[in-house]
């Protein structure tokens, strides 16, 4: 399954590529945040059974689910997962732009 958080400030998307991602600050975290406001070790995100479920590591500021505080809680497509004051959609399947060049436009044909 793939899976893909997508920003709501217009960041760079994180696509989430191993079956158990950390998110945090940390140089040694799978998805690195560096903004104030996300932990070190601030949650992990496990896809299990075609969904993704996320546990906060007893972050400082809190994750959310819709608005909500999750220690842990599912994540179905279209959620809104925030980290600190970081939002990001949840997004399941191929990635939107997979089909475009890395300068964002269509490759040339053949």
């Amino acid at each position: 399954m793939r899976a893909r958080l997508v920003s709501a400030d217009g960041g760079p998307p994180l696509d989430l590529v191993k079956d158990v991602s950390v998110v945090g600050r940390g140089v040694g975290c799978d998805v690195r945040l560096d903004y104030g406001g996300v932990s070190r070790l601030h949650c992990v995100i496990v896809k299990t059974d075609g969904l993704l479920v996320v546990r906060d590591l007893g972050s400082t500021n809190g994750t959310r689910v819709n608005g909500q505080p999750a220690r842990r809680a599912a994540l179905l497509p279209n959620d809104v997962l925030a980290f600190g004051s970081r939002k990001y959609l949840v997004k399941f399947g191929l990635p939107l732009d997979e089909h475009l060049s890395e300068s964002g436009e269509a490759p040339p044909p053949g």
